[in-house]
């Protein structure tokens, strides 16, 4: 089964649009868990058994896992993952953007070491620096396209004169995803809920792939825009919420604030389909 496969089955057994961001704050972290590194996994476990019914996806976020020397816990949640809601795939956030061995390993590191279903990655080098991904049979990668920073502009709103019809940048990468760089139907985009009427312009570029859709929740996107602007029923789409879902409550009660949370989201994302 491939990436896109499991992202369309997980779509119509949880009824869901949502992906599950695993964004581990220590410092956010209940009582009892606050501040304790160690308990990095346990908290994620307790979220992912939580809503593992509500989700079309989880996506951790690596850099939360590196900066407290837990890719060990990291591994035991992506094989947590496997083992208790093997149904709903995996979206390791790593925006890697590398070139020729560099990248291989970076991918190997990926879906070999942590055993990820698809991965987040910058186009910004080129192809030959997503190509060594695409050679994991099955696999995802998302590029970044339009994000949901308020710099994203600074490059991906800039126009590229010499390429006919002088598109932004965002919009080249929508066409590359769509088109030939889009190999054996591997790749998605990221693009912002932050963004709808860009959402809807990628989507009118790149009418096949997923998209994979973060700031929606505590970055303030508009759940009902963003399914409008990007959902189709041939191309699913991902949306991204993490920190409203993970840190829903502060007490022991979290992992029932955040299966409450992510209820309620993935209804709202679902009333939105047109």
């Amino acid at each position: 089964m491939t990436f896109l496969d499991k992202l369309r089955a997980a779509e119509r057994q949880n009824g869901s649009l949502l992906c599950v961001g695993l964004d581990p704050e220590p410092t956010k972290f209940p009582a009892a868990l606050k501040g304790d590194a160690s308990r990095i996994y346990e908290f994620c476990a307790r979220i992912v058994d939580a809503t593992a019914d509500l989700a079309i996806a989880f996506k951790p976020q690596i850099a939360y896992f590196a900066a407290h020397r837990a890719e060990d816990q990291l591994e035991q949640l992506m094989a947590h993952m496997r083992r208790n809601a093997p149904h709903v795939p995996t979206i390791l956030d790593a925006k890697r953007g590398d070139i020729g061995s560099t990248a291989e390993q970076y991918a190997r590191e990926a879906f070999e070491r942590y055993g990820a279903d698809a991965v987040t990655l910058s186009p910004f080098m080129g192809f030959d620096s997503v190509e060594p991904y695409l050679r994991h049979q099955g696999k995802g990668a998302f590029l970044l396209c339009r994000t949901s920073n308020p710099g994203g502009a600074d490059l991906q709103g800039q126009r590229l004169a010499d390429v006919d019809g002088q598109p932004f940048l965002y919009e080249h990468v929508a066409r590359l995803a769509q088109g030939p760089w889009n190999l054996n139907g591997q790749l998605g985009l990221v693009v912002g809920a932050t963004y709808p009427a860009e959402i809807e312009r990628v989507r009118a570029l790149a009418p096949t792939v997923p998209l994979l859709i973060p700031g929606v929740g505590a970055q303030g996107g508009d759940a009902v825009a963003t399914v409008r602007a990007g959902w189709r029923a041939d191309a699913p789409i991902v949306v991204n919420s993490s920190r409203a879902i993970c840190y829903a409550s502060a007490g022991e009660d979290f992992a029932e604030a955040a299966r409450r949370e992510a209820l309620r989201t993935r209804d709202a994302l679902q009333a939105a389909k047109p």
